[in-house]
């Protein structure tokens, strides 16, 4: 089925705590700065589509601050989402095949939102050069936050205010403007360190994401503009199984792992094991099973079979992807 709204892709990273290579005698207490394990970062990617909902700056102040909702706001239709701790390369590798047999005339946008991250932002471009790349608004309004922080403290009552007026001319295009407050009130005597600091990170984080941040076209067009989709999955499809209270995991029990749960979020459990069971059949056969012959077909035909059980047809797209599956599962 086709739908006719942006395709969009999204990416992040979320790291996952290993076990490290004991090099040397356990010791008893830890130094300054050493851990029990280390992190290694799991690329998270997703691909959608979305009917367009086109809205202005003011209504989403209004729904971001004021909780006001906006009427039959869209939903990602055909998620599909991976996890790997292979590298960028590797996920952006895999997410161009997903997003190849989506193309095609009816698909008008495509959409890249990322929350600015320099070496991601460059493998977007580098593997998906004909998208429109889009900075996640949320992670641009946390700078505007941590500058409103710098002037007032988070407990004055101006921040709010201030957060909305800045908030509304960042979604409007303004951003130039912004930037030149930003360092004019560096530049004053009065200025302190810290919030100089501060006003001059948010102004160069500005500045280099100016071509991203055309949000004025972005909301006239109906495109998404903020990444939860993918904050969503960084959380629930890695963090909340692998960071639970003392975990450490091998790289590739936790590359399996996430395998297995991008499968079960994806839905595509049936096809999963229908293709594990043939690879095993493979395995200690050395051929596929073969189909039901025409009679037994028949017969099975004739049997009233719930659809929970029949056996799932698996595309060719799906099976590439579960090529590297545990198979003793």
């Amino acid at each position: 089925m086709f739908f006719y709204g942006p395709l969009v892709i999204q990416a992040d990273g979320k790291g996952i705590p290993l076990i490290l290579e004991k090099t040397k005698p356990e010791q008893v207490r830890l130094g300054k700065g050493e851990k029990h394990g280390r992190k290694k970062e799991a690329i998270v990617t997703s691909v959608y589509s979305i009917e367009p909902s086109p809205r202005t700056p003011e209504q989403v102040v209004a729904s971001y601050y004021d909780q006001i909702s906006l009427s039959n706001p869209s939903q990602p239709q055909n998620k599909h989402l991976w996890a790997t701790l292979d590298g960028k390369a590797a996920a952006l590798s895999r997410l161009s095949t997903q997003v190849q047999p989506r193309a095609g005339q009816h698909i008008r946008y495509k959409i890249a939102l990322c929350d600015g991250c320099p070496s991601l932002q460059a493998r977007l471009t580098q593997y998906f050069p004909d998208f429109i790349q889009i900075l996640d608004f949320i992670h641009a309004n946390e700078y505007l936050w941590k500058v409103a922080n710098a002037l007032f403290g988070e407990t004055d009552e101006r921040r709010l205010a201030w957060m909305k007026q800045h908030t509304l001319q960042l979604l409007s295009g303004k951003t130039r403007r912004l930037i030149a407050e930003f360092r004019r009130l560096a530049k004053q005597p009065k200025t302190r360190k810290s919030t100089r600091t501060q006003l001059l990170a948010t102004a160069k984080y500005f500045e280099r994401n100016l071509p991203f941040m055309d949000y004025p076209t972005y909301l006239a067009h109906g495109w998404p503009i903020a990444s939860g989709v993918i904050e969503g999955a960084c959380r629930h499809l890695v963090k909340d199984r692998c960071e639970l209270s003392g975990m450490r995991w091998s790289q590739r029990g936790a590359e399996n792992l996430l395998r297995l749960r991008a499968v079960a979020e994806n839905n595509d459990w049936d096809q999963y094991h229908a293709y594990r069971k043939q690879q095993r059949h493979l395995r200690l056969y050395g051929s596929l099973p073969l189909d039901p012959q025409p009679t037994e077909r028949q017969s099975l035909a004739s049997q009233p079979v719930p659809q929970a059980q029949a056996a799932p047809s698996i595309p060719l797209q799906t099976a590439l992807s579960y090529s590297r599956m545990p198979l003793a599962v």
